[in-house]
């Protein structure tokens, strides 16, 4: 199976929160957007400002981030991902959940490659269905 990893999935094992992605890394091959790392750090910094997370969860986090970041393949934020999350969905979308849609579809498109959308946000579930993908992570 190859996964597109939100960044819901993502944050889940960085914080150490329940339950995480079920087979997490058995997977064939993993993607996810660049702009996952923007959105998991920007988490980190939250969870830092409002101590949640002391100098060691903060350092603990990140270099988990970097290690899977390393791990797994990394779709570019282009023009052209930039023009798809911009077009018209069959449900209610956010904004960096678009992206994350689009990001999707075009490396799917583009690969010939199905993959499977990995999520544990139901709105995002929900929108990344409509659009055709096998959803795992709720």
């Amino acid at each position: 199976m190859i996964v597109y990893l939100d960044t819901s999935t993502l944050l889940r094992v960085l914080l150490g929160q329940r339950p995480v992605l079920d087979g997490w890394g058995e997977w064939e091959g993993a993607y996810t957007s660049d702009l996952a790392g923007v959105e998991a750090r920007r988490v980190i910094d939250r969870l830092r400002l409002d101590t949640t997370l002391d100098d060691d969860g903060v350092v603990t986090a990140l270099e988990q981030l970097a290690r899977i970041e390393a791990s797994i393949g990394r779709i570019a934020l282009t023009r052209v991902v930039l023009r798809r999350a911009a077009l018209p969905m069959a449900t209610a979308v956010q904004t960096l959940d678009a992206l994350h849609l689009a990001s999707a579809l075009l490396f799917q498109e583009r690969r010939g490659v199905p993959l499977v959308f990995a999520t544990h946000d139901t709105q995002q579930a929900m929108a990344a269905r409509a659009l055709g993908f096998e959803c795992i992570g709720l």
